[in-house]
């Protein structure tokens, strides 16, 4: 074998040996080391919405401060204030966040003003109003109350329903009346003139649905006890600024029943506001008008207006009948409002002030049941809180007496007082009871 040969033997020979020698082993893959599993991040437990620390009820108050009855207007803002805050303290201490807000409105007891003062409040958010105050107001507003369901609570306006313009119960949802209708006040008035024996009368009244109606509710009344009706004479509403023309026709009519009676059995029968001392101040000195008597009613009972023609009042008498109901409650009220004011409150005001106890009471139970203010809700529960409220459930109780409500909304329940004019001042002469139609006279 030559060199060549064996050189190449040599190297066949350690590749072979290189290819055949042991084979490196294979790293070992690790095992997945096992990771810990995640704490999941609790997630939170709902919370409820917290409810506003303050619930605010907003209640309107339409209120004549500077018409006709503004001595009953004044007094019913005061009334409404002071029970304002005896209510935010009643819900203070009962843990409740309910607190009222009050929006106080002149409408000068007119009809087209109050509309406007309603829509206002009705574009602030107001949807709960004591007031207003006279009946014609009542009817002007009572559609637009009923169709965008705001809850009103009148304390004095006093016409029968149907000169309202309602003919059925559910049309007057929305409308309620804290004051004795006027089928209860005719008849207190007819007694009490019979009482007095007046043999004729004729009968002024202010042209709006209040004074139609107790003009028309009382003649048949008048009748029945033998009293003549010689004339019945309306002057428009608003009241104009001279009656002449009015005063004319009632001094006519007034000479011709004296030539039947006398002077000591006649009387002016006045359904009016506070001008009927407009009236008497622009009556002819010598006038037959200042030598009969003169009967009021609610609208002209208790004026302060009577110290402008003080020597006409006091020759004219004015017995002037007022809605009479007290509370147990009443007390306290009227104490308050002497410290503040310096004098004692009205029955309107008195009536207010349970209006605006009523309207807060049942705003609050639904507010409670639906955590939101429902005016379908609050209004159908009203006869309900105003009886429980009568016979002091809630811890408080009215101060105008129980109240006691009708299928009409309106309150069937109370007497009426006999005011009349001694000496520039007003006193107490009887109280007409609707339970027995009888006049307890004061010696």
């Amino acid at each position: 074998m030559s060199w060549k040969k064996l050189v190449l033997v040599i190297a066949i020979a350690a590749l072979l040996m290189a290819c055949a020698g042991e084979q490196p082993k294979p790293t070992p893959t690790p095992a997945p080391t096992a990771t810990p599993a995640a704490t999941p991040t609790p997630t939170p437990a709902a919370t409820p919405t917290p409810k506003p620390s303050v619930v605010k009820i907003p209640i309107g108050v339409l209120a004549d401060l500077s018409g006709p009855l503004t001595t009953y207007g004044q007094d019913i803002k005061a009334t409404v204030e002071i029970a304002k805050d005896d209510i935010n303290k009643y819900f203070e201490s009962k843990g409740k966040p309910y607190r009222v807000e009050l929006y106080v409105e002149d409408t000068k007891v007119d009809p087209k003003v109050c509309l406007d003062k309603v829509q206002s409040l009705h574009g602030k958010g107001v949807r709960l109003i004591v007031g207003p105050m006279g009946s014609g107001e009542v009817k002007n507003i009572a559609q637009y109350v009923t169709s965008n369901k705001i809850i009103i609570v009148s304390p004095s306006s006093t016409a029968i329903p149907s000169l309202l313009g309602v003919t059925k119960p559910e049309e007057k949802k929305f409308i309620f009346r804290f004051v004795a209708t006027d089928d209860f006040q005719t008849q207190a008035i007819a007694k009490e003139v019979a009482d007095l024996g007046i043999k004729g009368v004729v009968i002024t009244y202010v042209g709006n649905a209040w004074g139609k109606g107790l003009a028309d509710a009382s003649q048949p009344l008048f009748k029945k006890y033998g009293i003549e009706v010689a004339n019945v004479v309306e002057y428009p509403d608003p009241p104009p600024a001279d009656f002449s023309p009015y005063l004319g026709t009632l001094e006519n009519s007034v000479n011709d029943l004296v030539s039947k009676y006398g002077e000591d059995k006649v009387a002016v029968v006045a359904y009016s506001y506070e001008e009927a001392y407009t009236m008497l101040s622009q009556a002819p000195a010598n006038s037959v008008l200042l030598k009969v008597m003169w009967i009021g009613c609610d609208g002209t009972a208790k004026s302060g207006k009577i110290g402008d023609v003080c020597d006409r009042v006091n020759a004219v008498k004015m017995y002037s009948t007022l809605f009479d109901s007290k509370g147990k409650s009443y007390e306290q009220l009227n104490k308050t409002y002497y410290a503040k004011y310096g004098k004692t409150t009205y029955q309107y005001g008195l009536d207010a002030y349970d209006g605006a106890w009523v309207l807060a009471l049942a705003f609050a139970q639904v507010y409670d049941e639906k955590g939101k203010f429902d005016p379908d809700a609050v209004a159908s529960i009203i006869p309900e809180v105003t009886e429980k409220y009568s016979k002091g459930e809630y811890g408080v109780t009215p101060v105008s007496g129980y109240i006691k409500l009708n299928e009409w909304n309106d309150r069937a329940s109370g007497d009426y007082a006999i005011w009349g004019v001694e000496n520039c001042k007003w006193v107490l002469k009887g109280v007409w009871k609707s339970e027995t139609n009888e006049i307890v006279w004061k010696k």
